[in-house]
């Protein structure tokens, strides 16, 4: 009879793993290679003070007929926005089930991505399908935005999640209109609307007349690359301790915490890539174990290969 471990609150020990078939093996590798693509979000200064102000301006924003407030997560890339703003949708879908058990009807939360050189259609298709409604050739703009609203306003959505916001260019006029649409859009559906984006503050979106509609209805958090602190030392500590390796030795990452620092330039997008790739490697590789050498075979991004000083090359 096959065995697994599908889940890891009673992880095998090496003898247990050892003693495994190969279909059993490669069944429990296959769960634990799922297990650290997707390694547990840590919670960053970062996350938590947009957990903090997202849900602060939720509840603001509940009594609020029109001109509801918003935010904006903006930063250098790899630095974590995508990261803050679903954590922001997570924690807010938890809470919304809590004050509202069995009630599955509601979506309380949307994620979209911007489409590069966005037009309001593409807006507006993004919204209808996250929400499993048809898009067809023959679906106009005006469709599109009706029954978005409609199934918004029925299934109580309050949060509103619209990430690569810099893909909207307000000097372009499919841009502007796309702009329009996202307003048109937050003044319908009662919901709160955070952005996330490519250093916003920097950009176009925030020019204007329109900019300057945007910039007074909305809060700006940052995002930025980690220095070498307590909380990067934590951070390594955490993600370290979610790792499913017979054979790593403890606080091995820990002790090369400077050196991460180093090689991701403080980026978390990059840390992340780095220790979950090297997780991935030492499974297939059956190392079972995260060395120096093992971090240093991950190949990183352009971005952090091109911004590390020097020395560390």
């Amino acid at each position: 009879m096959r065995t697994r471990w599908c889940t890891f609150t009673c992880t095998p020990t090496m003898a247990e793993y050892d003693a495994l078939d190969a279909e059993g093996r490669d069944a429990y590798d296959d769960d634990r290679l799922d297990h650290h693509a997707r390694l547990q979000v840590v919670a960053t200064s970062t996350v938590r003070n947009t957990v903090t102000c997202g849900r602060r301006l939720v509840i603001l924003n509940r009594g609020a007929v029109s001109a509801r407030r918003g935010l904006i997560v903006s930063g250098p890339a790899n630095t974590g926005k995508t990261i803050a703003l679903t954590q922001l949708g997570l924690a807010h879908e938890l809470q919304d089930r809590r004050r509202h058990p069995g009630q599955g009807e509601r979506i309380p939360v949307i994620y979209i991505t911007v489409p590069p050189a966005a037009t309001p259609r593409m807006i507006a298709a993004e919204f209808a399908r996250f929400l499993g409604l048809p898009v067809l050739r023959s679906s106009n703009i005006t469709d599109l935005t009706e029954a978005v609203v409609g199934v918004c306003t029925k299934a109580r959505t309050s949060l509103i999640l619209v990430d690569e916001i810099h893909n909207i260019s307000l000097t372009t006029r499919h841009g502007a209109d796309a702009s329009d649409t996202l307003k048109y859009f937050s003044e319908r559906i009662p919901a709160t609307f955070a952005y996330a984006g490519i250093d916003i503050e920097d950009g176009s979106l925030l020019s204007g007349t329109r900019g300057d509609q945007i910039a007074a209805r909305f809060t700006s958090m940052a995002t930025h690359s980690f220095p070498y602190n307590a909380e990067w030392k934590a951070l390594i500590a955490q993600m370290e301790a979610n790792l499913i390796l017979h054979k790593h030795q403890a606080c091995t990452l820990t002790r090369l915490d400077r050196f991460l620092h180093t090689r991701t330039n403080g980026m978390i997008g990059t840390l992340s890539h780095q220790i979950r790739g090297a997780s991935v490697d030492a499974i297939l590789s059956r190392t079972e174990k995260i060395t120096k050498a093992a971090l240093l075979a991950v190949d990183l991004d352009i971005a952090s290969r091109r911004k590390r000083p020097a020395a560390a090359r």
